[in-house]
């Protein structure tokens, strides 16, 4: 049976009290991209009720980012890079262990089961990087060398163009599924017939420019996504698995 979790690393620019000062002067950049996903949280919240379990996170990005590795170099923020090593760990421990600890948890809780999980992880990405305007609408992102990533984000696409042939769908886009993500840590613990990892990145514009387009972009992805679920449930319960 296939399960569904959603997950929103990026889903608030809340900072902690104690971590305020580290922000100040700085505030209006917690209100930009760089702070958190604009729109990603609502429409996680639209998705949610075609879930079976979901995740978010409402502090800020620029505190400690969740859909970084360990070991990666942005995993501070300029902002909190200064912190001393012992104010590192405990920041660790009080808001990023606890999120990655428990999504962690219940992958491998379905996959004990004997349950197959789509992992979709909801972002947004801004229009504008560095001077240049991003060449899609939606991204789906997702690891090339495992099948049913590859072919779910496949059967997403053309459910998304079919039913609107005016959205700009690209694969590994604006980033390559295998770069350091929260689905790519996951990728390494579990197999990829138990595991499948897809990353939903939406552009920043829609909710941007809310009004009726964006709230038709919502009910679009969450009604095909829910297609894709059922129909791979149904195939699963074919082969009995």
């Amino acid at each position: 049976m296939l399960r569904l979790l959603l997950t929103c690393e990026h889903g608030g620019n809340l900072i902690p009290p104690a971590y305020a000062p580290l922000f100040q002067g700085h505030e209006e950049v917690l209100k930009t991209h760089q702070g958190y996903d604009i729109g990603a949280l609502e429409l996680y919240n639209t998705l949610k009720p075609i879930a079976d379990v979901g995740f978010y996170a409402e502090t800020s990005r620029l505190l400690v980012e969740l859909n970084r590795s360990l070991h990666h170099a942005k995993l501070f923020s300029a902002y909190t890079q200064v912190l001393p090593p012992t104010e590192k760990e405990r920041l660790l421990e009080k808001h990023y262990k606890p999120y990655r600890e428990q999504v962690e948890q219940m992958v491998s809780d379905f996959v004990s089961a004997g349950r197959r999980l789509l992992h979709v992880a909801v972002h947004t990405f801004t229009p504008m990087l560095d001077g240049e305007e991003r060449q899609a609408d939606i991204g789906l992102l997702y690891d090339p060398k495992r099948k049913h990533e590859q072919a779910y984000s496949k059967e997403w696409k053309a459910a998304l163009n079919k039913a609107d042939k005016d959205l700009l769908v690209r694969f590994n886009y604006p980033y390559l599924g295998i770069a350091d993500g929260f689905p790519t840590y996951l990728r390494r613990k579990f197999s990829a017939d138990e595991y499948v990892g897809i990353e939903l990145e939406v552009n920043q514009k829609f909710p941007q420019q809310g009004g009726a387009r964006w709230q038709e972009i919502q009910a679009l992805l969450a009604r095909t996504l829910q297609e894709v679920v059922l129909r791979n449930r149904a195939l699963l319960s074919e082969h009995g698995i």
